[in-house]
């Protein structure tokens, strides 16, 4: 690091990864830091730097004490030992600022002498409180899965009826008769623990759920506009096993989606204006991702422009939205992974959903919201008639008062609106697919899609096959 990067980092101010210190003596507080840091993300301690963002820096003596500083508290005061680098800056005549840079550690949770779990809490720290902040931790680092964790109930919880059909429908086999036999077997397959159902167990395959973990449901609400308000539409908790909630709350979606036509007869009920499968891939993607050491519901609210999926819980580790839409997954439950994925829902592998979903409606964003700790997903609907009736406006002018020759201003022609109204509908359609739908040729199909790009009305994001029309409405 050099000075320009030092001085571009600290203009930023402090943040959950860069903290300044003007000195430091007390190496208690500078383990606690470590520590908060070890057991977060890591980050980098700038010290020689004020709260003012002043490059006030240190002397050599200071250096040499601090240093020592370090030295003895990432060793000698912290659980367990932490590894750190330092730099040192030269930012003026003999003053230094030393860059201490701790990275995330492998052995969570680490605790200072005193034994205080620290965790970073956006610029600052706070001490771990509750027991489900220590179990995250514990399950970031691979050690502790929500979903394995044993519930306050027994075998009397499980509904036998449905276990059994899965049971019977996977293994071709019936149930032992006795309940011993039948508490072994469920301990073999991770669904109990001695006499007490696991987590898993009991959603998968539990009689009412709620009852024992009420705030693991999926609570929804149809608004009318485009915030929240007092009023509503129409409004649902689903509970019961996970099956039930995951059916109860597609059925919700579907209900409260307008219908297309999509050149179908008069008489027909129309195509839901976004497809079903983009749901089933999200909602399963949350049922089975969400963070069940978070005592909250999975939120489900339909608006007039978009729909938001909101689950308990930001992506764990080092997982970034940008690495899911990749492919990449991490297994938070994978308990209840390894059962969905036997057909108890339409589960179609691991990594795959949130791509699948994409391809199936390119307008969904994902926010990794790590401060409220929250995932949401947010699927944007489009008002065909509205979007052509907005490009009409934008691109209908009184033709005396336009610049001659300008093609930006020209109306749009009765075939081009009919290609922006099946594009609104589909994204996805290929210059083929519109060809057939309008009873044209492919040929002039391709003219007009030529002309509406040239006039930046249409946009082609991604490749020929793969890609996706963007309709530019203002």
């Amino acid at each position: 690091m050099d000075l320009q990067e030092l001085s571009q980092i600290v203009s930023r101010g402090e943040d959950g990864s860069h903290q300044f210190k003007e000195d430091i003596h007390n190496v208690d507080s500078l383990a606690a830091e470590m520590v908060a840091f070890s057991n977060y993300r890591g980050g980098q301690i700038f010290i020689g730097v004020t709260d003012l963002k002043i490059l006030k820096g240190l002397s050599s003596d200071d250096v040499q004490r601090i240093n020592q500083l370090i030295s003895n508290a990432a060793s000698q005061h912290v659980r367990s030992p932490i590894i750190v680098q330092t730099e040192n800056i030269s930012v003026g005549t003999r003053r230094i600022v030393i860059v201490l840079t701790i990275s995330e550690g492998s052995d969570k949770p680490y605790f200072d002498q005193n034994g205080v779990i620290w965790l970073k809490s956006g610029a600052d720290k706070r001490r771990i409180k509750s027991k489900e902040e220590l179990r995250r931790i514990f399950q970031e680092n691979g050690d502790l899965y929500a979903d394995e964790a044993r519930v306050r109930v027994g075998i009397e919880a499980l509904d036998l009826g449905l276990f059994s059909g899965f049971f019977k429908k996977f293994y071709n086999s019936a149930l032992p008769e006795s309940i011993p036999a039948q508490l072994q077997l469920l301990e073999n397959m991770n669904l109990a623990k001695g006499d007490r159902l696991t987590l898993a167990g009991l959603l998968l395959f539990g009689k009412e759920p709620q009852l024992h973990k009420p705030l693991f449901i999926i609570k929804a609400i149809s608004f009318a506009g485009h915030k929240i308000a007092n009023t509503y539409l129409d409004s649902e908790d689903f509970e019961g096993p996970i099956v039930k909630v995951f059916q109860g709350a597609l059925a919700f979606i579907m209900r409260n989606l307008r219908k297309v036509q999509n050149q179908k007869s008069v008489n027909s009920i129309g195509d839901p204006e976004i497809p079903s499968l983009v749901f089933e891939e999200l909602l399963v993607n949350a049922l089975i991702h969400r963070d069940y050491h978070i005592m909250a519901s999975i939120r489900l609210f339909v608006f007039s422009d978009r729909i938001e999926i909101i689950s308990p819980g930001h992506l764990p580790n080092h997982l970034t939205v940008e690495k899911i839409l990749s492919g990449t997954s991490i297994a938070r439950n994978p308990i209840l992974i390894s059962f969905i994925a036997k057909g108890i829902l339409p589960y179609r592998g691991l990594g795959s959903g949130i791509r699948r979903a994409l391809e199936g409606w390119p307008q969904i964003q994902f926010v990794d919201d790590r401060d409220g700790c929250t995932f949401k997903t947010i699927i944007q609907r489009v008002d065909v008639e509205n979007a052509v009736s907005k490009l009409l406006q934008q691109h209908s002018h009184d033709p005396v008062n336009d610049p001659v020759n300008d093609p930006v201003n020209d109306l749009l022609s009765e075939i081009e609106i009919q290609i922006l109204k099946l594009i609104v509908k589909n994204p996805k359609l290929s210059y083929e697919n519109i060809a057939i739908n309008l009873e044209k040729s492919r040929a002039t199909i391709r003219r007009h899609i030529q002309q509406l790009k040239f006039r930046k009305i249409l946009q082609r994001i991604g490749s020929d096959k793969k890609g996706y029309w963007e309709v530019k409405v203002e």
